[in-house]
């Protein structure tokens, strides 16, 4: 026999309700100023009081110090810069709670409500950091170049023309195209015609994998020193490595790769906690090793027939932030006591040099 229990309200709305309620929204609230790993670890932020399409001028690296002579009038140094326009968007991110919810439900059911609320938010915003960066077309994000994902043969001005390609791109083929608009600037020794045939792709940093079988997550050290190389060239220094789940257990496949995470006995100066030190480190941080110098992230939103190499230094990612995430009511005055969370804000990749995506074949 089941014995029907009351909820938190019966006959009307009762002050215990109301502060349940009120409750999940400040909660919310708090949440909103809370900054997500992948926002930090990818984007330079920027914030905007307007919608829709939003303007951002930001420098490139191209001041020089000159040299001058006695009695010289010294030339007017100035900083060149570029503009970048980003789509901003609203999100409608997952349903909080229902006036039924409330009625037929108990604390711990709300916040499990509110918990899965919070994870919503954290698995959208980071599929979208990721398909963004690695340029992978996806049509309810609007990701990718004219309905497709980013490979080998897209062009400089595929990347750039914003009425197919809202979120941008590192360079494509030919990086020296576009005329005023062109990306692509000379640093240290190398002028913007070396730069722009740098590489096994003809200046592009999509690059083919020389891997046996890159569609199945096998790795070459080649592609990571072709990566190096077209970020160092352009000023930049690779620091991190992105990978799938199918590139990890490549890795860890690979005793280099393991070797530094092997712990020593307790008398030759281990750990007592045997690996469990890492496992808590790699945890806190998502750093799973390095190879060449390179963090090693690894997320399940990347396919395993791509992974990416960043200076993560130099955010290549530019986040337009109009309204955090807040708690809206669903159809106020229909007698309908409801909540759901919606977000604005834009993604656009604004530092072309900063990434390389390599492809399997």
């Amino acid at each position: 026999m089941v014995t029907a229990k009351d909820g938190l309200m019966t006959s009307n709305l009762s002050a215990t309700a109301n502060r349940v309620l009120i409750d999940y929204k400040d909660a919310i609230q708090d949440y909103k100023v809370t900054d997500m790993p992948v926002i930090s670890l990818f984007a330079e932020r920027f914030t905007t009081e307007t919608g829709g399409d939003v303007d951002i001028t930001f420098a490139k690296p191209s001041m020089a110090l000159e040299q001058i002579e006695e009695g010289d009038t010294p030339n007017y140094q100035h900083t060149d810069l570029r503009n970048e326009r980003i789509s901003v968007k609203e999100w409608g991110l997952a349903v909080g709670v229902t006036r039924r919810m409330l009625e037929d439900s108990r604390f711990s059911e709300m916040e499990m409500a509110l918990n899965e609320a919070r994870r919503a938010v954290e698995r959208h915003v980071t599929q979208h950091f990721i398909y963004t960066v690695f340029g992978l077309y996806k049509a309810d994000l609007g990701t990718g170049v004219a309905g497709d994902s980013f490979d080998k043969d897209s062009t400089e001005a595929q990347a750039t023309t914003f009425a197919s390609c809202t979120h941008g791109g590192f360079y494509g083929k030919t990086p020296s195209t576009g005329g005023d608009a062109v990306r692509l600037y000379e640093y240290g020794e190398y002028s913007v015609a070396e730069l722009a045939a740098l590489g096994p792709n003809t200046g592009s940093h999509y690059l083919e994998s020389t891997g046996a079988g890159g569609a199945t997550g096998d790795l070459a050290l080649a592609d990571l020193t072709n990566a190096m190389e077209l970020i160092n060239a352009k000023g930049g220094t690779a620091d991190t490595l992105m990978i799938s789940p199918s590139h990890y257990k490549t890795l860890l496949n690979l005793a280099d790769f393991t070797a530094p995470f092997t712990i020593a006995a307790a008398s030759a100066g281990g750990s007592p906690k045997g690996g469990l030190d890492y496992v808590n480190s790699t945890s806190a941080s998502g750093v799973v090793g390095q190879l060449y110098g390179l963090n090693v992230y690894m997320n399940h939103h990347i396919p395993q027939n791509r992974f990416g190499v960043f200076d993560m230094k130099v955010k290549p990612v530019g986040y337009v932030e109009r309204r955090g995430l807040t708690v809206e009511e669903a159809n106020p005055g229909f007698g309908i006591t409801g909540s759901y969370m919606t977000m604005r804000y834009g993604l656009k990749v604004i530092r072309p040099e900063a990434g390389v995506i390599v492809i399997g074949a």
